[in-house]
Order: C-alpha cells, then sequence, then structure tokens
C-alpha cells in the first residue's frame, strides 16, 4: 500500500528486505535474549527503528513511550499486555551483543547495494571516509574523546560513505582516536578487508596528514586522495604538466601536477632521554595536483593522492564529492537524531548507531527510489509507516483499509 501515487517503492516493500527468519536466527547464533524477558533482539530492532522515525528528538524516555504505544504493538505484531520501563530500556542497550545489529545493517547493505547497476557500481567505487563528532548530553560517558579548548567529552562516528548507502561504520571513544590520523585509516583498512579484490578509491579531508599512512596505503595498494596542508613541503620528482602554466579545468585552475617524495618525522631519543624528531624523506612516489577554486575567492586546494592513472581534474572532481559524506552527516543528525546520545556506554553507542544507519538506508533507497530530497523522504517515509499501522488497525477492527485508503 503506497499513499503516494507516482512513487515507485513504498515503505512496505523496503520492510520486507528484513526478513524475520534473519532476526530469528540472529537471535540463536548472537545470543542475543539470553536472560531477556521482555526486550528481546527483534523487538528492540522493531523499538529503535521506529523511535528513530517517529521521534523528533530521541530519548530512553521516548523509547519507553512508544513500546508501550498500542500503535507500535499492533505495527509489529507485539502483545498489547508488554510493557517496559526506561531504566529497563537503559540497561538493555548497555548489554545487549551489538554484534546483532551489526550483521542486520551489514546483510541490509549487502542487500541494497547487490542492486546497483554497473555503471552505479563504477560510480561508487569511490568511497568518501570522514567523522563527525557527537557532544551533546555527553558530560556522562564513562569514556570519550575530549576536544582541544573543551572539558566535555565526545564521541566520534566515522564513516565510510559510497555516494548512496554508508558501508562501514565505526565508534570511536578513546582519547587517542581525537586525532584522524588514527581514526580513518583504521575506518579505510576495515573496509578494505570487507571487499577484497576491491578497485575503491578512498577520499579523505585534511584529517589524513600522516605520511607513514599514506605509504602504508601504497604499499597495501590502498589507492587515496587526501587533502594536504597548503605549502607542505616535499621533494619535487618530475612535473606532470608540458608546459608550467596555469590550466582552466572549468570550475577550477590546475596550478601544479608534479611526482613528488614527502618527508616524515622519524623519533630520536637523545643522551638525556628526550624525543624529538627528524625529517627523512619516504621511498614512495606520491602525486601532488594543485588546484585553484574559481567559485572561492582563489582557494588553492593541495591533494595527495598515490593514483597516476586519472587526469588532475578526475582527480579533483573525486575531492569535490567528497562532499556527499558531509551532508549524510547532516542528514544523520538533523533528521534522524544522531546529534543526540541515546545511550551513555559504549555498548549501547554502537548499537544506536546501527540502528540509525539501518533506518538510513531504508530512507535513502526510498529517497533514491522515488526521486526525493532528504528531508522529504524522510517525512513521507514515516507517513507511510503510520499509515500502515492505521490499515492493520482497521483490519484488526474487521474494516477494510482499501475504504480508507482510496487509490
Amino acid at each position: 500500500m503506497a499513499i503516494f501515487k507516482d512513487h515507485n517503492i513504498n515503505v512496505k516493500q523496503l520492510l520486507g528486505f528484513i526478513p524475520e527468519a534473519l532476526l530469528a536466527n540472529l537471535s540463536l547464533t548472537t545470543k542475543i535474549d539470553h536472560y531477556a524477558k521482555v526486550l528481546h533482539g527483534n523487538k528492540l530492532f522493531y523499538l529503535l527503528l521506529y523511535g528513530i522515525l517517529d521521534n523528533d528528538r530521541l530519548s530512553q524516555r521516548t523509547l519507553e513511550d512508544t513500546f508501550n504505544d498500542s500503535v507500535f504493538k499492533i505495527l509489529f505484531n507485539l502483545d498489547e499486555g508488554e510493557k517496559v520501563r526506561r531504566s529497563s530500556i537503559s540497561e538493555r542497550l548497555s548489554k545487549v551483543d551489538p554484534d546483532y545489529f551489526r550483521q542486520i545493517y551489514e546483510y541490509i547493505y549487502e542487500r541494497f547495494s547487490a542492486s546497483y547497476t554497473l555503471t552505479e557500481r563504477k560510480q561508487y567505487n569511490l568511497i568518501r571516509i570522514d567523522s563527525t563528532i557527537v557532544s551533546e548530553t555527553a558530560g556522562k560517558l564513562t569514556e570519550g574523546i575530549v576536544n582541544p579548548g573543551s572539558s566535555k567529552k565526545a564521541v566520534k562516528y566515522s564513516l565510510a560513505f559510497d555516494g548512496i548507502l554508508p558501508g562501514h561504520a565505526h565508534v570511536f571513544t578513546s582519547p587517542k582516536y581525537g586525532n584522524e590520523d588514527n581514526a580513518l585509516p583504521e575506518v579505510v583498512m576495515a573496509h578494505v578487508k570487507k571487499e577484497p579484490g576491491h578497485q575503491n578509491i578512498y577520499v579523505l579531508d585534511r584529517g589524513l596528514q600522516s605520511t607513514r599512512t599514506m605509504k602504508a596505503f601504497s604499499d597495501g595498494e590502498v589507492t587515496f586522495i587526501c587533502r594536504a596542508k597548503e605549502n607542505r613541503k616535499f621533494e619535487l620528482m618530475e612535473s606532470l604538466i608540458a608546459e608550467e602554466k596555469d590550466m582552466d579545468m572549468g570550475e577550477s585552475i590546475l596550478l601544479r601536477d608534479c611526482i613528488v617524495r614527502l618527508y616524515t618525522g622519524i623519533p630520536i631519543t637523545n643522551k638525556r632521554g628526550n624525543k624529538h624528531y627528524r625529517e627523512q624523506l619516504v621511498d614512495r612516489f606520491f602525486r601532488l595536483v594543485i588546484v585553484k577554486s574559481k567559485a572561492e575567492d582563489g582557494k588553492e586546494y593541495w591533494l595527495l593522492t598515490n593514483e597516476f592513472n586519472l587526469s588532475a581534474k578526475e582527480i579533483a572532481q573525486a575531492y569535490r564529492r567528497r562532499w556527499d559524506i558531509e551532508v549524510f552527516f547532516r542528514f544523520l543528525k538533523q533528521e534522524l537524531n544522531a546529534s543526540h546520545l541515546v545511550s551513555l556506554n559504549k555498548n549501547g553507542l554502537q548499537v544506536i548507531l546501527y540502528m540509525t544507519l539501518i533506518t538510513s538506508m531504508l530512507v535513502l533507497i526510498y529517497k533514491k527510489g522515488n526521486a526525493l530530497g532528504y528531508k522529504t523522504s524522510k517525512r513521507r517515509f514515516a507517513m507511510e509507516v503510520r499509515d500502515l499501522a492505521i490499515a492493520l488497525i482497521v483490519l484488526q477492527c474487521g474494516g477494510d483499509p482499501g475504504l480508507f485508503f482510496k487509490t
């Protein structure tokens, strides 16, 4: 049943991508339901899915109200007599096995990404890697990242985004991951392990600056494009421009395209036990592309990569598409409550992140299939979920939903 006649895909079809058999099987293999009296794995899954869609500000209190709501119980075929308290939800999130939700998340991603066309697959081999920080209500976190100049603890969500869907996710709470040079390589390498034989290009912003990491990527045949700090020190090996002159590339101007070697700091401990770093050239060639934006009043972008086959224009265009992940982060925070921490321990944070990404994938496929914007997709998706619940209520009362939803 779809209430929007011009839509190619509806909510009922999308919810069908989450088979009950999968949830039941995972309940056995992950032992998620051991010692759970009411909030079994499938019920917690549906509660979080519906709660994220139905609430502008998700919290343990709103989840309590959602579970105890008759509409929610009818929609997901739950017993009307079952009740939960906020404290039970809090305890369950802190102890439940996140692997149950991770496996559902990966299953749905694989199902949806398998429907990409050959053209789309080539397009979506460009993997955007980035992080976002969430610090709202994070004062009571047992472990968290503290940003410079702030005493408030925060959580870092780092993702791999293929242009349509998030293909990998990680929650960081350890202080050392406040440095993106520690967080982002872990996400890249975890994504690489999931896709053996891949031909992905990983696009990162200025969070990645470590020459040692760039060398490790090259040694591991991981192709990357990242933005370097302007005026970074390098040794010029060869210019890839026949004539040393500016070249118009449409939205930008090419200032330099060359093969370089980069410096790294080698730790040295002196006789007094003090550590300092000695500059040393890394035994690897990289490519430096410098472009000047026409739209941003001559702003320069220094792009480092180990990709030598693409043109300088294609390198610049690939980096420009990195912005897609920033738009996705904004969607998660503004439309799916990701800016508010529902749980204050890493276990619960992982569960909520996986559920938020599962919800986002359902909405994003709905968005793509119906050619809608982010806000419209989320609003209409939630409306269809509500109408499914109304239809079930009508049927349960012995009525005909077709009389209510005239098509």
